[in-house]
């Protein structure tokens, strides 16, 4: 088999330097070139000259001019001019939708933000849509009592990976055991009478603080979360003096019955 060699430099493309220059300012304007910084022979009379781009905009950019030539022409012929990036060259950062970008909090009043109809996190609900009222109103009335008990009186509702990713958050979380303000509570807020449980399946593991002076107060936390506010920690004085009855009838049981 015939070797195959690359193709040699093509010295009338490689000394047409001042070509591939004027091609570049008349491409460039105001952005201006910069010093020339060598030629790449791209194929078989093909070749392209790099020039700097000056503009601090665009830094390690290039001026890239492509030049060609016919088949024993002695002219070259420009076929391309472009900007293009070099090693060190400072790019933007590559995009990313805003689906993918959104953090939490970032959705505030007058935000929209749609969700997937093939959202994982979902499953189809019970609405009772299938019946109407009018076939059977006792029936229609039990059955949309009964899904809205179970929590499926909706469209659409969490499915198990969506339970099962809220759940895992929501531990890792400072809502969760695993920090400080657990480590110094002197309890579990499974044992606070703050504590209050979240409805479905999610409730085995979460409730909502409802202490005003929690750090966690109208939030949702572990069962085995905790926090100074613990109702078990009962102050040793009470808070106010209370007033003297208006009718003594503890005393005037003792007089009596000794």
């Amino acid at each position: 088999m015939p070797s195959r060699t690359a193709p040699r430099t093509d010295t009338v493309l490689a000394a047409a330097v001042e070509v591939a220059r004027a091609a570049a300012e008349h491409q460039a304007g105001d952005f201006g070139v910069g010093e020339h910084l060598g030629c790449e022979l791209e194929g078989e009379r093909l070749l392209t000259h790099y020039f700097a781009c000056p503009h601090h905009g665009y830094r390690g950019w290039r001026w890239a001019v492509t030049l060609t030539r016919a088949p024993r022409a002695r002219t070259a012929t420009v076929d391309e001019v472009v900007l293009v990036p070099g090693h060190d060259a400072l790019l933007a950062a590559e995009w990313v939708p805003w689906a993918d970008r959104v953090r939490p909090g970032d959705v505030t009043p007058g935000t929209l933000l749609p969700t997937p109809d093939n959202d994982p996190r979902l499953e189809p609900g019970f609405t009772g849509g299938a019946m109407t009222e009018d076939d059977d109103p006792a029936e229609w009335g039990a059955t949309r009592a009964i899904a809205v008990d179970l929590g499926l009186g909706r469209e659409r509702v969490l499915s198990y990976e969506g339970r099962s990713q809220t759940a895992e958050r929501w531990i890792e979380s400072s809502a969760g055991p695993d920090n400080a303000s657990t480590k110094h509570a002197p309890g579990q807020c499974v044992e606070c009478a703050y504590f209050q449980r979240i409805a479905g399946s999610l409730g085995t593991l979460f409730g909502v603080c409802t202490n005003e002076y929690s750090p966690r107060d109208a939030r949702v936390v572990s069962v085995d979360h905790g926090c100074g506010g613990h109702s078990n920690a009962v102050a040793d004085q009470r808070g106010i003096d209370l007033p003297e009855p208006v009718y003594d009838t503890i005393g005037i049981e003792r007089a009596l019955f000794g």
